[in-house]
């Protein structure tokens, strides 16, 4: 007969935030989103409701605490890169992977845009910048459209690794049926679709959105003679 001394056994090392906080990165990345609860963290933790609490106000709290965690490793790995504009395709393609690895960061960082995680994006890109010269009336408009297209192109790209996880289908057959269907398009009101349909068999995400970070940089300079 069952009884309490069977229970499952209590944590008994330190609990701290920063424990939590990786165990609700471990379960949102194996998970979802909708995964993270606070119950879920009590099981994976043994502990209980009161020894989280003790760490983090509420499951909002968790989340962006959470993407602060991912997104303030990105930005630490590029402080030791002099060059400003390296610097700048750093921090690009360091936000590029980590939202393809974590994809519910790209989402929470929109959702709470006041949060260290994007606050630090910004200031790191901003002095990067200011590094190039870029007037002090142009960053903030600079800074924001190299950020608004990372999170964009970032974002729809993990969205569009999740579609392919659901279908099935393996990266190669997927773009060959894309590529098929656009060959199917008309040829006079889509040029350009047949054009590019030839060789998107070899398209990179990555190579194709780091060559936009290059045009907005050119442009930035372009625009401000720097």
């Amino acid at each position: 007969m069952a009884n309490k001394a069977q229970r499952a056994p209590r944590r008994t090392e330190a609990l701290s935030r920063d424990v939590i906080v990786q165990a609700a990165v471990a379960i949102l990345d194996a998970e979802g989103e909708e995964a993270l609860t606070l119950r879920a963290l009590t099981v994976r933790l043994a502990t209980g409701y009161g020894a989280i609490y003790h760490h983090v106000a509420d499951r909002d709290d968790l989340l962006g605490a959470a993407a602060d965690h991912v997104i303030g490793r990105v930005v630490a790995d590029i402080g030791g890169v002099a060059d400003p504009r390296e610097a700048l395709r750093a921090v690009a393609m360091g936000l590029f992977d980590a939202i393809a690895a974590h994809p519910w960061v790209g989402a929470q960082l929109t959702r709470e845009p006041w949060r260290p995680a994007l606050l630090d994006v910004y200031e790191s890109v901003s002095a990067n910048l200011h590094a190039l010269d870029v007037p002090e009336r142009a960053v903030p408009d600079s800074a924001g459209a190299l950020v608004n297209y990372i999170l964009g192109v970032a974002g729809q790209n993990a969205a569009n690794a999740r579609a392919l996880a659901a279908s099935k289908l393996d990266r190669e057959t997927f773009l060959a049926n894309v590529a098929a269907r656009w060959a199917q398009l008309d040829p006079v009101r889509y040029p350009a679709m047949h054009k590019a349909g030839r060789h998107l068999r070899e398209h990179d995400d990555r190579e194709q959105f780091l060559a936009g970070i290059d045009l907005i940089l050119a442009g930035i300079a372009a625009v401000n003679h720097t």
